[in-house]
């Protein structure tokens, strides 16, 4: 069975891509220069958005068939988003924001349970603090432990360390290289740093500008 397979048509604004893949492997990265459309198949993978035509199939289950007139909305296709900018809510703290997504989760198959994940990514002294005083590192952590905690079949990372200093990314790395040792939990990891593509990618899939390109 593939982790993912796509082969979609997607517009963002004035710009086409045509996007075709599929994959077996675990952890999957998606390379390519700005403007390839990485983001845009990200969003359209987690149901943010719609393809013009086309199908997207994850673990076996299609979530998008022009066809067939499926498309699932995002919060039953089972996946965990991690964005560039955490996008953390700032009026909850952390724990706030880690027991909203397993709110979020109820009635899921339960695969991780929130203290699995605080001992994974090492929130445990950050669980009362606020999450505008975090560092960029933490706060990716934190976004991490709530992504995890939606229960998701499929983990969407976009550029999670592109905003992070280059210290912060090297403490942070090696938490990623912890969850896909200790999880059997897919991935789609995009990134512009080939360090962290090769520590941690089985496959990988490459976009490329094309003269209509995408923004992603």
């Amino acid at each position: 069975m593939n982790t993912i397979e796509f082969d979609v048509e997607l517009r963002r604004g004035i710009f086409r891509r045509h996007c075709r893949f599929a994959s077996d492997e675990r952890v999957l990265a998606m390379v390519g220069p700005s403007g390839a459309g990485k983001s845009t198949l990200l969003d359209a993978i987690a149901g943010l958005l719609q393809p013009l035509r086309g199908c997207i199939r994850i673990l076996g289950d299609t979530v998008f068939d022009s066809a067939q007139g499926i498309d699932q909305v995002a919060h039953r296709r089972g996946i965990g988003y991690v964005f560039q900018d955490a996008r953390l809510f700032p009026h909850l703290s952390v724990a706030g924001n880690l027991d909203f997504a397993a709110r979020y989760a109820a009635g899921r198959p339960m695969r991780l349970v929130r203290s699995k994940v605080i001992e994974l990514l090492a929130l445990g002294d950050l669980l009362p603090r606020d999450t505008r005083q975090l560092s960029g590192g933490e706060r990716q952590r934190v976004a991490l432990g709530r992504a995890l905690l939606t229960q998701p079949k499929l983990l969407l990372l976009d550029e999670p360390m592109s905003h992070i200093d280059q210290p912060h990314r090297e403490s942070l790395l090696p938490y990623l290289v912890h969850l896909r040792d200790q999880l059997s939990l897919p991935m789609l990891y995009v990134s512009h740093q080939r360090d962290e593509l090769v520590r941690l990618a089985q496959a990988e899939y490459a976009l490329q500008t094309e003269a209509a390109g995408m923004e992603g």
